[in-house]
């Protein structure tokens, strides 16, 4: 284990992280606010912990996917802890694991929330509570690799470590140039959001405040009703936004290649779509006779179904109040998710399509036994070292989701509120049915509930093995010999 890599990088994450957390200070000097000098000394403390862990440099930039993967989990649990302090500092979220889980939340572009009055933070502090989801939406790791990329050509296992999905790959051949090129249409895809919503004249500040939320698929509204006092334009235009930062970022990189037959008929973006489509027809037909009029049920159809599955989480309707078939479909889109390569969550659309795939062909070897069919998807067969690390990721997630409904089932509360509040932690989308709908938040939950989310957010934002590989005990062991063996070396130069 490559312990001297992993703390330079840390440190590299910490250094990032300071930098990003200015914009909130400008914010709180633009609007005079004292709340952005809690948020300079949280700054200066992070640069000088990160100037420190990086003054010596490893001699060994070698790290494999071990490394990557330790690393990766590391990150986010120490952006996540030290981009509390603010909200806790500014007493603004007077309880550290109250503002560790909105922030966590924020990172993993969860958005479930433990604030009922989201309206009195100030500026500065609701700037970086959107701002979090826009940084966690393409990944930390991936936006450091655009600007300080790391040398001794292992990079790719920080990347496949963070980027969700079954299966991720160069768009170019230099993997910096992936990464800021993912990042040129990442920030692409914002400003033109932030210019649709000014023009249907939404403040500059709420536009981009939105946008950071709607690109990650985070769903921090800033308003405490969330989407629902915004014109029918805007919530149109949220929708839009949503269902494109869902999409894989492979197809628009064929559209800037001019390779629009490729970019169209990506097989999981095509299942994306119809998913969507048949969603939003069956809640239609389900609330049409209860809304104001069809325009209102198809409008509030399409967007509670691109919140749900983009796992964004803004909404413009209590859907808590929709029929049972309605809030059926609600709960099967929180797994489903977006598609892998985007900023959604979820168990990822690919993922989906693979596994029906495998039963038809366990299905078709039972009718003709002695013949061979290979799954295919996007026109490649796939490898059975991938059908297999799919379906022990779906055993995993399933044996996680059950542990943690039972952990939160202490409390005792009602069987939809603790199945939906982790169902919605796992997958990274906010709202759940019940006791945690639109209309209500985590609040009430107790210390260890709310350690059970964070954690289950953490889990489903990295794909659950960066994380869990934490707990086994090789990994520290490793390091603890590593360790000792750097102690000897030294002692012996000495």
């Amino acid at each position: 284990m490559n312990s001297s890599i992993i703390r330079y990088i840390l440190g590299q994450i910490l250094k990032v992280e300071a930098i990003l957390m200015l914009l909130p200070c400008v914010v709180a000097l633009i609007y005079q606010e004292s709340e952005g000098f809690m948020y300079l000394w949280v700054v200066i403390v992070a640069l000088v912990c990160g100037i420190l862990m990086t003054i010596k440099k490893p001699k060994n930039n070698v790290f494999y996917l071990k490394e990557g993967c330790v690393t990766t989990a590391l990150s986010w649990i120490l952006i996540s802890i030290v981009g509390a302090f603010p909200f806790w500092l500014t007493k603004e979220i007077p309880s550290y694991t109250d503002a560790l889980f909105e922030t966590i939340s924020g990172f993993t572009t969860t958005g479930a929330s433990i604030l009922s009055d989201v309206e009195a933070l100030s500026k500065a502090s609701t700037f970086w509570r959107c701002f979090t989801h826009w940084i966690g939406g393409m990944g930390v790791l991936v936006f450091m690799l655009a600007i300080v990329p790391l040398s001794g050509g292992s990079n790719m296992n920080l990347m496949r470590a963070e980027s969700p999905g079954p299966s991720v790959g160069k768009l170019v051949p230099k993997l910096k140039h992936t990464a800021r090129l993912l990042y040129v249409i990442y920030f692409s895809i914002t400003v033109l959001q932030v210019v649709f919503l000014v023009i249907g004249k939404m403040p500059v500040f709420d536009a981009m405040a939105t946008s950071f939320a709607t690109a990650g698929t985070g769903g921090f509204g800033i308003k405490n009703d969330s989407m629902v006092s915004y014109s029918p334009y805007i919530q149109w235009v949220v929708t839009i936004f949503m269902i494109l930062c869902g999409i894989n970022f492979n197809a628009y990189y064929y559209i800037l290649l001019r390779d629009f037959k490729k970019a169209f008929s990506m097989e999981e973006v095509k299942g994306y779509l119809l998913i969507i489509v048949a969603a939003t027809a069956i809640i239609f037909i389900n609330i049409v006779d209860t809304a104001a009029g069809i325009l209102d049920a198809l409008r509030h159809s399409a967007f509670q179904v691109a919140s749900i599955i983009t796992t964004t989480g803004f909404a413009t309707v209590d859907f808590d109040l929709w029929t049972g078939t309605a809030r059926v479909v609600i709960v099967l889109l929180m797994f489903i998710g977006a598609c892998a390569g985007s900023t959604g969550g979820g168990i990822k659309v690919s993922r989906i399509m693979v596994l029906f795939k495998t039963i038809f062909k366990e299905f078709h070897s039972y009718i003709h036994p002695k013949s061979i069919k290979k799954v295919k998807f996007e026109g490649k067969t796939v490898e059975h070292e991938v059908i297999r690390s799919i379906n022990v990721y779906f055993i995993t997630m399933m044996i996680l989701f059950t542990a943690s409904v039972f952990l939160v089932a202490i409390e005792g509360r009602d069987m939809e509120t603790t199945f939906t509040a982790v169902a919605t932690t796992i997958n990274n989308i906010g709202p759940g049915l019940e006791g945690v709908g639109p209309t209500q938040n985590f609040a009430s939950f107790t210390c260890f509930s709310k350690y059970v989310f964070m954690f289950d957010m953490l889990a489903g934002r990295l794909e659950l093995f960066p994380l869990l590989i934490l707990f086994h005990p090789v990994i520290w062991k490793d390091m603890f010999v590593q360790r000792r063996a750097e102690k000897r070396l030294r002692k012996k130069n000495i």
